[in-house]
């Protein structure tokens, strides 16, 4: 997923692990997807779509 961002965006991306699940992607201070919002895993592309749109 940090290379798709890195090809579509030229961004790079940092993992920060955690417990419990969560799977969150924040793009300038603001969550842009939460696992624990929409029950899933972003698709393929999504991310990197998410992160252009901020």
């Amino acid at each position: 997923m940090a290379d798709e961002i890195k090809e579509a965006t030229g961004l790079d991306s940092e993992l920060i692990k955690s417990k419990g699940g969560v799977f969150d992607i924040t793009a300038d201070g603001k969550l842009i997807f939460s696992k624990a919002n929409e029950f899933r895993f972003p698709k393929d592309g999504e991310a990197a779509e998410l992160v252009k749109g901020v």
